[in-house]
């Protein structure tokens, strides 16, 4: 069986390794099928792909874009992209303008209940500045000793309702499968089990995701319970979405699950890799 991880990032988004020692990391590991999937941005698809080259090991380029549906942020990975399709090159950097400003619109909201200096102090953990998100604020609350990991700061800070949270408007989920698609990939839902969609909302997703063209969803993924495995192996059975695999690694301090350390995917689902 194929140890294939389908999901992870680089300091090119907001994971803390390079694109190569990403690889490196996949392939002392055991993976033999490996992509990186850094959010709304290409930067780090050459590199990753010749230092795969180097260690043999197979690469598939991949992305991993953010999208509003329904008031909540979910994330579509395309895997298998064309990374230099220009309306894909544009739709992501169109997504990712704003950034800034939500940065510092958080950091404010840091600095009034005590906590300054965080949009300069979420900067030094940041590989591109372009990509400035939550989780480089999380890193300098661990760093300042106000919470002990990044599940804890996000129990407290961050997140809606939480001092430090801005929503933002992100792409929909029509020009997400559009672009991955338009660049001759394949769209898959990441690590379904994290939104919080009302029975209609979840149904209605998953039809109008699949409708539009997406064709597979995570369902063994570091971000899933071990209850979620089944239930989401059930979700692709229901649709008929292939079943993808993916750690979402992004440091070898903070992520639950490493590279290639996630159990097979169940019986009976079709991987999304089948033929590659």
């Amino acid at each position: 069986m194929r140890n294939v991880d389908l999901h992870c990032h680089s300091n090119i988004s907001d994971g803390v390794l390079a694109p190569a020692a990403v690889a490196a990391r996949a392939h002392a590991n055991g993976v033999d099928l490996w992509a990186l999937t850094d959010h709304d941005e290409l930067d780090g698809i050459a590199p990753a792909r010749a230092a795969a080259a180097g260690l043999g090991l197979a690469f598939v380029p991949g992305v991993e874009i953010s999208v509003t549906w329904a008031n909540e942020t979910v994330h579509i990975v395309g895997l298998q992209i064309d990374e230099t399709d220009p309306q894909l090159a544009k739709g992501l950097k169109d997504t990712r303008s704003g950034r800034e400003r939500r940065a510092r619109e958080m950091a404010a909201q840091l600095d009034r209940v005590g906590i300054p200096g965080a949009f300069d102090g979420a900067l030094k953990f940041v590989g591109n500045p372009d990509l400035i998100g939550r989780t480089h604020f999380a890193r300098y609350l661990i760093e300042l000793g106000v919470c002990d990991n990044v599940a804890a700061v996000f129990k407290s800070y961050l997140v809606e309702g939480k001092p430090g949270f801005v929503p933002h408007r992100w792409a929909t989920l029509s020009q997400a499968v559009d672009w991955i698609r338009g660049a001759g990939g394949v769209a898959v839902v990441a690590h379904p089990g994290r939104y919080r969609f009302a029975k209609l909302a979840y149904d209605e997703f998953f039809n109008t995701f699949k409708d539009l063209g997406g064709t597979a969803i995570e369902v063994m993924t570091g971000s899933h319970t071990v209850d979620q495995y089944a239930e989401y192996a059930k979700v692709a059975k229901r649709y008929g979405f292939a079943a993808s695999r993916g750690s979402d690694f992004h440091s070898p301090g903070e992520s639950r699950i490493d590279l290639g350390a996630l159990p097979a995917c169940p019986a009976g689902l079709v991987p999304v890799w089948r033929d590659w």
